[in-house]
Protein backbone atom coordinates (compact mmCIF):
# COMPACT_ATOMS: atom_id res chain seq x y z
CA UNK A 1 0.00 0.00 0.00
CA UNK A 2 0.90 3.45 -0.88
CA UNK A 3 0.46 6.55 1.28
CA UNK A 4 0.79 10.42 0.54
CA UNK A 5 1.42 12.05 3.75
CA UNK A 6 0.60 16.32 2.97
CA UNK A 7 1.17 18.44 5.93
CA UNK A 8 0.77 22.48 5.63
CA UNK A 9 2.84 23.79 8.31
CA UNK A 10 4.04 27.75 9.43
CA UNK A 11 6.65 29.11 6.77
CA UNK A 12 8.88 29.10 10.29
CA UNK A 13 8.59 25.61 10.75
CA UNK A 14 9.91 25.06 7.74
CA UNK A 15 13.16 24.23 8.61
CA UNK A 16 12.35 22.12 11.81
CA UNK A 17 9.95 19.92 9.77
CA UNK A 18 12.39 19.35 6.90
CA UNK A 19 15.18 18.45 10.09
CA UNK A 20 12.84 16.15 10.96
CA UNK A 21 12.17 14.58 8.16
CA UNK A 22 16.13 13.81 7.33
CA UNK A 23 16.41 12.63 10.91
CA UNK A 24 13.69 9.85 10.26
CA UNK A 25 15.67 8.53 6.66
CA UNK A 26 12.34 10.43 4.59
CA UNK A 27 14.35 10.21 1.28
CA UNK A 28 11.26 11.59 -1.52
CA UNK A 29 9.67 14.78 0.00
CA UNK A 30 7.98 17.69 -2.47
CA UNK A 31 7.78 21.06 -0.20
CA UNK A 32 5.01 23.89 -1.56
CA UNK A 33 4.91 27.37 -0.75
CA UNK A 34 0.85 27.83 -0.35
CA UNK A 35 -1.45 30.41 0.82
CA UNK A 36 -4.47 29.30 2.79
CA UNK A 37 -6.58 29.80 6.07
CA UNK A 38 -8.40 28.18 9.07
CA UNK A 39 -9.94 28.87 12.18
CA UNK A 40 -8.03 32.11 12.95
CA UNK A 41 -8.89 33.67 9.44
CA UNK A 42 -6.22 35.89 8.96
CA UNK A 43 -5.83 39.29 10.39
CA UNK A 44 -6.53 42.83 10.37
CA UNK A 45 -3.96 45.53 8.66
CA UNK A 46 -3.59 49.04 7.58
CA UNK A 47 -2.32 49.60 3.89
CA UNK A 48 -2.25 53.53 3.13
CA UNK A 49 -4.47 54.23 5.89
CA UNK A 50 -6.99 51.87 5.16
CA UNK A 51 -7.79 48.59 7.18
CA UNK A 52 -7.32 45.69 4.94
CA UNK A 53 -8.57 41.55 5.97
CA UNK A 54 -5.94 39.92 5.12
CA UNK A 55 -7.53 36.29 5.29
CA UNK A 56 -4.28 33.87 3.61
CA UNK A 57 -1.62 33.30 5.40
CA UNK A 58 1.36 32.04 3.92
CA UNK A 59 2.51 28.46 4.31
CA UNK A 60 4.64 25.78 3.39
CA UNK A 61 3.07 22.21 2.33
CA UNK A 62 5.50 19.07 2.44
CA UNK A 63 3.90 16.12 0.17
CA UNK A 64 5.42 12.69 1.20
CA UNK A 65 4.71 9.43 -0.11
CA UNK A 66 5.49 5.96 1.99
CA UNK A 67 5.27 2.57 1.27
CA UNK A 68 3.38 1.37 4.75
CA UNK A 69 1.37 2.11 7.49
CA UNK A 70 4.74 1.98 9.90
CA UNK A 71 6.21 5.19 8.18
CA UNK A 72 2.99 7.01 8.07
CA UNK A 73 2.83 7.00 11.63
CA UNK A 74 6.26 8.42 11.78
CA UNK A 75 6.31 10.79 9.35
CA UNK A 76 2.76 11.90 10.55
CA UNK A 77 4.64 12.26 14.17
CA UNK A 78 7.31 13.47 13.23
CA UNK A 79 5.75 16.68 11.45
CA UNK A 80 3.47 17.19 14.49
CA UNK A 81 6.25 17.23 16.70
CA UNK A 82 8.43 19.61 14.33
CA UNK A 83 5.73 21.95 13.35
CA UNK A 84 3.94 22.32 17.05
CA UNK A 85 4.01 25.66 18.43
CA UNK A 86 0.45 25.01 20.68
CA UNK A 87 -0.95 28.29 18.98
CA UNK A 88 -3.45 28.52 16.57
CA UNK A 89 -2.78 28.31 13.03
CA UNK A 90 -0.12 25.56 13.62
CA UNK A 91 -1.01 23.61 10.30
CA UNK A 92 -2.61 19.97 9.42
CA UNK A 93 -1.58 16.55 7.93
CA UNK A 94 -3.51 14.84 5.74
CA UNK A 95 -2.67 11.21 4.58
CA UNK A 96 -4.57 8.68 1.97
CA UNK A 97 -4.10 5.93 0.15
CA UNK A 98 -2.82 6.09 -3.72
CA UNK A 99 -3.84 4.00 -5.95
CA UNK A 100 -0.49 3.54 -7.87
CA UNK A 101 3.28 5.64 -8.64
CA UNK A 102 5.29 4.95 -11.43
CA UNK A 103 8.94 6.02 -11.95
CA UNK A 104 9.00 7.99 -15.09
CA UNK A 105 12.68 6.76 -16.18
CA UNK A 106 12.28 2.94 -15.28
CA UNK A 107 8.69 2.87 -15.27
CA UNK A 108 8.73 0.74 -12.00
CA UNK A 109 5.43 0.93 -10.39
CA UNK A 110 4.30 0.78 -6.41
CA UNK A 111 7.11 0.01 -4.17
CA UNK A 112 9.39 0.00 -6.32
CA UNK A 113 8.63 3.46 -7.63
CA UNK A 114 9.57 5.18 -4.23
CA UNK A 115 12.99 3.26 -4.08
CA UNK A 116 15.87 5.41 -4.58
CA UNK A 117 18.39 3.65 -7.17
CA UNK A 118 21.79 5.59 -7.92
CA UNK A 119 22.60 4.16 -11.06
Amino acid sequence: MLIKVEAIVREEKFEDVKEALNNIEVNGITVSQVMGCGAQRGYKEVVRGSEVDVVLQPKVKFEIVVSSEDWEKKVVSAIQEAAYTGEMGDGKIFSYEIRNAMKIRTKETGYDALQSQLD
